[in-house]
């Protein structure tokens, strides 16, 4: 795997399911070691779309994408989960090309739902250097209810109550997948539950991967 900074190979990982709080967990690492937060999902939906649709035109399909009827109204979670998983592998190609090009003297940490354990695990020298974070059915009932952009769904279909049902049922299908696949490669499982606040939480990821974390900046200038 060519990788001319080194960043692929020190890099660690938080993949899971949606609304897991994997942005935030990572947000405060950065912060707390002083190291470089990747966020999956702000490039996939902003960096890569020229990619997305060049790529859509080269196999001779509509670059604006399917209707969003057919996509969200018309297709069962199943078939949407499906679809999600069999691109991931393009969508993490189009990652990875993001994170060669980052140069630090700490390691970076990327975080997403589409950074799947079966995808990171041939580039880690360790399972350590990876987790999976999935919230519990309760915990994301939670989050669907409390954050307006997991509760809006603002893709402009004639029946939004069904797409947002089957939004909700195609994520949990992927989280599941993630987890299935976690286990397989050896990667440890964090099921977030709503009992820990964000920063305990990020304090469990922290001892998890402390054989490669630096120390803490606020350590470092007390």
């Amino acid at each position: 795997m060519w990788d001319p900074f080194g960043t692929l190979g020190r890099a660690l990982w938080i993949g899971g399911g949606q609304w897991a709080g994997k942005s935030t967990v990572a947000r405060l690492l950065a912060m707390r070691h002083g190291v470089t937060a990747y966020h999956y999902d702000y490039h996939d939906a902003r960096g890569h779309d020229d990619r997305r649709v060049a790529r859509r035109i080269a196999l001779g399909l509509p670059a604006a994408g399917p209707d969003p009827d057919a996509a969200w109204v018309h297709t069962t979670p199943a078939e949407m989960a499906a679809e999600t998983l069999a691109g991931f592998p393009i969508r993490f190609e189009w990652a990875l090309d993001d994170l060669r090009a980052l140069v630090s003297g700490r390691p970076v940490i990327a975080e997403g739902w589409g950074l799947r354990p079966e995808l990171v695990a041939p580039l880690i020298g360790s399972a350590g250097q990876m987790v999976v974070m999935v919230p519990t059915e309760d915990f994301r009932d939670r989050q669907l209810r409390e954050l307006p952009r997991a509760a809006a769904f603002t893709h402009g279909v004639s029946d939004p109550v069904r797409a947002q049902r089957n939004r909700i049922e195609r994520d949990r299908l992927v989280a599941d997948d993630a987890v299935r696949s976690a286990r397989r490669h050896g990667i440890r499982v964090i099921e977030v539950d709503g009992t820990l606040d964000a920063d305990a939480v990020a304090d469990l990821l922290a001892d998890h991967f402390s054989p490669y974390l630096p120390a803490r900046e606020d350590q470092l200038t007390s």
